[in-house]
């Protein structure tokens, strides 16, 4: 165990090179076949994050800085890039992208430090302010980042409730293609009026992704509290009418209301 971080590191890059050379496992490793668990890792680590789960997260973040070492390992075997590269690459990046803390730039609020940055990046070489946004982020969270992208240029309502005017407005649109039994249409308006929603919970300061997984683990808590009571009945949802499984659900949602 170490209390400094550097020599903790250090330790850490050590076990790698080890691994990497003895475990059958870990030296059949590449870029592409870790690729996948990243992604699970990550989504282990934003579940913790949503649980306010310490434990997990600490576990979690030490599962994803395993596997970031280990791709700075194949990139150094590849003659590609060594971790010292790695982590002087993002060093200097903060450094050039924090004007205001390293060098004579002035700004008022977090905002002037996101519009600072975006314009930075541009700079770089980058082609738009979008460029940035991964492709297969999940939908939700993309919409969200398209969204606070785009205002660091000024794309952006003034407010509150000019977005929700925008939200009733597509909710209009998405009634009449549904009149119309345009499956198209109706795809691309639900996705319109979903990304204007999006936009709204932004102006109210609510995380959309994490307000839509809060409903999610409510939803799931409910339904098997739901068959849990069904089972101490001797029934079956599926056997149960509508009407049957609603005054249950009702009952559970009145008692974890109160609690």
């Amino acid at each position: 165990m170490h209390d400094n971080a550097a020599e903790a590191f250090k330790r850490l890059a050590g076990i790698m090179d080890d691994l990497r050379e003895k475990c059958p496992w870990d030296k059949k490793q590449t870029t592409e076949s870790l690729r996948q668990l990243t992604i699970e890792e990550t989504y282990e680590l934003a579940d913790a994050i949503t649980e306010k789960d310490w434990k997990g997260i600490k576990e979690e973040l030490g599962d994803l800085m395993l596997h970031l070492v280990f791709y700075a390992k194949i990139g150094t075997e590849q003659n590609q890039f060594t971790l010292p590269e790695v982590i002087d690459g993002i060093c200097e990046k903060l450094i050039r992208r924090h004007p205001h803390i390293y060098s004579d730039v002035k700004v008022e609020n977090e905002e002037d430090v996101k519009t600072n940055w975006e314009k930075l990046k541009l700079k770089e070489g980058k082609k738009s302010v979008l460029g940035g946004v991964p492709k297969a982020l999940p939908a939700t969270v993309k919409a969200m980042r398209l969204q606070e992208k785009a205002k660091q240029v000024g794309f952006e309502w003034d407010t509150k409730d000019q977005v929700w005017d925008k939200v009733l407005e597509e909710m209009e649109e998405l009634k009449e293609v549904v009149a119309l039994q345009d499956a198209v249409k109706m795809e691309e308006e639900f996705g319109d009026l979903v990304f204007s929603l999006i936009n709204y919970a932004r102006f109210l300061q609510i995380d959309a992704e994490q307000a839509l997984e809060r409903t999610n683990k409510k939803f799931i808590s409910r339904f098997t509290q739901m068959e849990a009571v069904a089972l101490a009945q001797h029934k079956n949802l599926a056997d149960m009418s509508l009407t049957e499984m609603d005054a249950i659900w009702n009952s559970i949602k009145k008692a974890n209301t109160s609690q």
